[in-house]
């Protein structure tokens, strides 16, 4: 048993609340275990440079508010971290890769995912809270006769550690997670399709029969956390 009670394959409790930010074109405030994140979506007309009007874009912005750790954490103002700018490009491609950006010509959908409190797998807080939010947006979309088809594919994300040991621990609190020897963040669809796997070894080699076992892991639970999503998409607010 973990220190919060778990066995080695549960989840923290998961709570989604949908539509908590009144003025974005969807946000969702996400629980998960001690770790709180609010995630909203913003649509903007244009698109960068580099993207042809044809099609849109997405982009992510992540950050660590003041508080959301045991010691204050100043504001990026300026300049962003390493850690905080690997975040976003890791975001910003997991949510690209399941959204059809050619049926939002011109358009820039920016994901705001801004952690209240880290105790843990903010990544996958954000990614979860980022799709619920997004899925809010979309059918809002669909619903305007905006868009025809729905763009969004069904997807989840789950942290996997590796502790030296034979066992494999699911969804890292984060003094697991700093006890880890390796942690995965695993990002698929509910088919298992695999969308981004984002992780290493911290300071140990990991066997490839481990490797390959905490990847299995995370895409055996992804559909798990999928149809949890949903069911509080459903019921509104959780």
């Amino acid at each position: 048993m973990r220190k919060d009670g778990r066995a080695p394959n549960d989840l923290r409790p998961l709570a989604i609340r949908t539509g908590y930010v009144n003025y974005a074109e969807g946000s969702a405030l996400v629980e998960l275990g001690n770790t709180r994140v609010l995630v909203n979506v913003s649509l903007m007309d244009g698109v960068p440079r580099h993207v042809s009007g044809r099609e849109g874009w997405l982009m992510a912005e992540y950050n660590l508010l003041p508080r959301s750790t045991k010691e204050r954490k100043e504001r990026e103002r300026q300049k962003l971290s390493g850690r905080t700018a690997e975040i976003q490009r890791f975001l910003g491609r997991a949510f690209r890769a399941a959204l059809d950006l050619s049926l939002l010509p011109n358009k820039t959908i920016v994901i705001d995912a801004d952690v209240i409190q880290a105790d843990g797998g903010t990544r996958v807080a954000s990614l979860l809270g980022g799709y619920a939010a997004l899925h809010l947006a979309m059918d809002r979309l669909v619903n305007l006769g905006k868009i025809d088809e729905w763009p969004l594919s069904e997807f989840a994300a789950v942290s996997v550690g590796w502790t030296g040991k034979d066992e494999l621990l699911l969804d890292l609190s984060q003094a697991e997670d700093e006890a880890a020897w390796a942690d995965l963040t695993v990002v698929a669809t509910s088919e298992g399709n695999i969308i981004e796997v984002h992780g290493a070894g911290e300071g140990h080699s990991i066997p490839k029969g481990v490797y390959l076992r905490m990847l299995e892991l995370g895409l055996e639970t992804v559909p798990k956390l999928v149809r949890l999503t949903h069911s509080q998409l459903r019921a509104g607010v959780s």
